[in-house]
């Protein structure tokens, strides 16, 4: 019998990650109940899959899962990751650019202690989070994070042509990632994981560029400090669903539950 799961969010991310798990990715672990805004509108996915669909997270709790994997953005992550904390329940989450709220930060961390359980954050889109964790030990001088993405993932229609006929990248912003990850809250949620494995929202410095070259979903991230430095460089195939997020998202939650059951445990 291996680990259960509860999942939060059901679109691009979400349904990727259900249909990966039920096709056995995740090893032995489970879905048990999937959270989502209106359960009404997944009957055929409910029957399909035989797992119940809910709107609210206490649901969950009620069926006792080892963890829950939370795809659902940062309106979602609010509502209920506090809570299942709290219940001491861990949670695998990507959402995490709404932690640039200080606030929702403090809150997560006093429901984890209370409830005596964990968020993780596992590496989504980005790579190396684990080293840029281990280099902040030592201390970090400098981060930054440029995301390059097409420029129709950025920007309006009328706004991403006008880029594509220069044929010239747009720098969207540029400046602490706190700010990044409020305006650009569908793409750059890898900033935040970036911000919390190194040296904070306020430190690390963000760029964000619409780029007509790239066909990828682009993530550069220089790190300077006591270790040396660190260049990391990852070209996201974006997904069918949604081309704001890359396929590697989904594979990364799956990755991270499927550790639950492995007795051998690579990049922890």
């Amino acid at each position: 019998m291996g680990p259960t799961a509860g999942l939060i969010g059901y679109g691009a991310v979400g349904g990727a990650v259900a249909r990966m798990i039920q096709d056995g990715a995740a090893g032995p672990a489970s879905l048990v109940a999937i959270v989502v805004r209106d359960p009404r509108r997944h009957d055929e996915d409910q029957a399909r899959l035989g797992i119940p669909f809910v709107s609210d997270a206490a649901d969950v709790v009620a069926l006792c899962p080892d963890v829950v994997l939370e795809a659902g953005g940062h309106d979602a992550f609010r509502q209920h990751v506090p809570g299942l904390l709290s219940a001491g329940i861990d949670v695998i989450a990507i959402s995490v650019g709404a932690l640039a709220d200080p606030e929702l930060l403090a809150e997560v961390e006093r429901a984890a202690a209370s409830g005596g359980s964990r968020l993780r954050i596992p590496s989504g889109a980005i790579a190396a989070l684990d080293a840029i964790s281990a280099a902040a030990v030592l201390g970090l001088d400098r981060v930054v994070h440029s995301v390059r993405k097409p420029p129709n993932t950025l920007l309006d229609a009328d706004e991403a042509a006008e880029v594509i006929r220069s044929g010239e990248p747009r720098v969207l912003y540029a400046g602490p990632a706190r700010a990044a990850t409020k305006l650009f809250p569908a793409n750059v949620n890898v900033v935040g994981a970036v911000s919390l494995a190194g040296i904070g929202f306020d430190r690390t410095e963000v760029r964000v560029i619409a780029d007509p070259s790239v066909r990828h979903n682009t993530h550069e991230v220089e790190i300077e400090g006591d270790f040396g430095r660190l260049q990391v460089r990852i070209e996201n195939i974006p997904s069918d669903e949604n081309p704001k997020t890359g396929r590697i998202v989904p594979a990364s939650l799956v990755r991270a539950l499927r550790g639950l059951s492995e007795h051998v445990l690579v990049g922890a």
